[in-house]
């Protein structure tokens, strides 16, 4: 056999004819040729076999008793699987009328008997190739159809992914915004402006004091998103939090194979907070050996991942935070100078809640909308007694313990009137040298309890978690690992006391 533009080598050929003899000559002739033969000696049974075998093309004689060739073939055409395979009609009746029969029927070639074997064999040759490109231009096309059919739902799902990050984008500038600052105080008006001052200037670095609780973070996100890098993205880091040995890993990133359990490249936080802003909290934590590394990055802005001869160079503004003496540290030689004065481009001091009193009514009458609304509560009001209580408080947590306070009155309260019998306060209920103490989940679990219905006992489960919790109900609802929402339902179905 020649070669082929296409490989036909071991094409399936179904030889119909009621003459044995006649079907032993093709078979010879057409194995020869490196073809696999099926044979049938009348058109039922033929059809009975291209169901099984699924012929690449029949050679079909036209006059057997019974059922002729052109009702097999219109039988054959009438099957979805055999509606392009090569129908070649041999036959001694050479009328036209019968060859027209024979392409009216569904025939693609009509040999009249006795052939040339060579003519037949090109014939046949001819079919099954045009059979085969014909399949194979199919194939590519329905594969190309289901591409661009997937290139479609990509591109609509990056178009909306794209429009999702725009909204959100558009409402984490709403949240972190300026609108997010509550007080009316001139300390906090003094705050406002050097933010404002610090969005336009969206490349100089920035250090942001201020004791646990005051709202350093969100000092740092209202620079960001209400700045020329709002639509980039904000990266907050807790120094405090990176593992000593995989702190350079984690900011700067490695090559694959930099060092044992390196299995891929991985991006640091520098490379994440590209085009945006690196929020670096807690930078007094910052491990003494890692620190002139930094330094570099911030003097060169380039960043060099391990395991790489190459830095890269990157546009972040790096915002930091301390609740630390930095100036002691540095003194005490935990704490470069030179960092220092490289991350204290401009620095924001955050003060006590106790040091803007008069922002205490303002802050607590927003966390508790904020609150009534996640409960599907109308917003209560907070009784003078209650407003008298909170003012006197010295507040150690700050800001965040404010918003604990409020959130677990709002519970106790049952969405009634917010009194001082609903406000616990963590001067209170916790001794001072205890008040960072970790508390596990045994201690709040494994507590003893009086026989109580299953109600009043989910009540003390919840209630003494958010004890240890010092009333932060996210806490809480992670020590018993239920969500916050059941703690809320929890809650207010329980009869129990505040």
């Amino acid at each position: 056999m020649s070669e082929s533009p296409v490989d036909i080598r071991g094409a399936r050929i179904l030889v119909v004819d009621d003459v044995i003899a006649n079907i032993e000559v093709l078979r010879q002739l057409l194995e020869a040729s490196g073809y696999e033969i099926f044979a049938a000696p009348s058109g039922e049974i033929a059809l009975n076999i291209a169901a099984q075998s699924r012929p690449d093309l029949v050679l079909l004689d036209v006059i057997m008793p019974g059922m002729d060739g052109f009702e097999v073939c219109r039988l054959l055409r009438q099957k979805a699987e055999f509606d392009d395979v090569p129908i070649i009609f041999i036959t001694a009746r050479d009328e036209p009328e019968q060859v027209v029969a024979g392409f009216t029927a569904g025939g693609v070639d009509y040999i009249v008997k006795p052939f040339q074997k060579e003519e037949l064999l090109a014939r046949v040759r001819t079919h099954l190739e045009k059979h085969q490109l014909t399949r194979d231009l199919r194939q590519k096309h329905a594969a190309l159809l289901e591409e661009m059919a997937q290139r479609k739902a990509m591109t609509s799902e990056r178009d909306h992914l794209a429009g999702r990050l725009s909204l959100i984008s558009e409402r984490e500038t709403e949240r972190w915004g300026i609108e997010a600052f509550i007080g009316q105080s001139r300390t906090m008006m003094a705050i406002l402006e050097e933010i404002e001052l610090l969005q336009e200037a969206h490349a100089i670095s920035v250090l942001i004091s201020g004791e646990s609780g005051t709202g350093k973070e969100l000092v740092a996100r209202a620079i960001h998103y209400g700045g020329r890098r709002g639509s980039g993205p904000f990266v907050p880091v807790n120094c405090s939090a990176i593992p000593r040995e995989l702190a350079e890993s984690l900011l700067f990133g490695h090559k694959k194979g930099a060092f044992t359990g390196a299995d891929a490249d991985r991006q640091g936080y520098f490379e994440a907070a590209h085009g945006g802003t690196l929020f670096l909290d807690e930078i007094g934590d910052m491990p003494l050996e890692l620190q002139p590394k930094l330094l570099r990055v911030l003097e060169d802005g380039e960043v060099v991942p391990l395991g790489c001869d190459r830095g890269r160079r990157l546009d972040v503004r790096v915002v930091a935070a301390t609740n630390a003496d930095l100036q002691g540290s540095i003194a005490g030689g935990h704490f470069r100078q030179d960092l220092y004065f490289r991350l204290a481009g401009f620095t924001v001091p955050v003060p006590p809640l106790r040091e803007h009193r008069e922002d205490i009514p303002l802050l607590a009458q927003h966390f508790i909308r904020l609150f009534a609304g996640e409960m599907g509560l109308e917003p209560p009001p907070l009784s003078a007694a209650g407003l008298e209580l909170l003012q006197s408080y010295a507040f150690p947590g700050n800001v965040r313990e404010l918003k604990n306070i409020i959130e677990r009155a709002l519970i106790a309260s049952r969405g009634g009137e917010i009194g001082p019998e609903h406000l616990r306060f963590l001067e209170a209920t916790t001794a001072p040298d205890e008040r960072e103490t970790a508390v596990s989940a045994e201690s709040i679990h494994g507590a003893a309890l009086p026989l109580l219905s299953l109600t009043e006992a989910e009540g003390q489960a919840v209630r003494r978690a958010l004890d240890h919790a010092g009333g932060n109900t996210t806490e809480a609802a992670r020590i018993l690992g239920i969500s916050r929402n059941r703690v809320y339902r929890i809650l207010q179905r329980s009869p129990g006391k505040e």
